[in-house]
């Protein structure tokens, strides 16, 4: 049974530019790389939410467990951290 990863985070000001460029070249194939497969993301425009959910689809839980366990994940996952603020993610079914 397939398994979701849903992250939330807000963009920090100034840095929306290279934001996206960093999602767009880094992120995201990063996330097909270690066995994630993107399938949505959305923006807040208004209210008091999360500017950015996307999630992102793995085989099974035991393959959400080894790419989230990956070096190559804690690599990803930094590099955004450059670029967001109150990152969290959760793995739901």
């Amino acid at each position: 049974m397939s398994v979701k990863l849903l992250m939330t985070w807000d963009i920090l000001p100034g840095r929306e530019q290279e934001y996206f460029e960093f999602v767009v070249r880094e992120f995201v194939p990063g996330m097909q790389r270690i066995g994630i497969q993107p399938t949505e993301a959305w923006f807040t425009q208004y209210g008091d939410q999360p500017q950015i959910l996307t999630g992102g689809l793995a085989d099974d839980l035991s393959e959400m467990h080894k790419a989230l366990a990956s070096e190559d994940w804690t690599t990803l996952q930094g590099q955004l951290a450059e670029f967001v603020t109150n990152f969290r993610m959760k793995v739901i079914r």
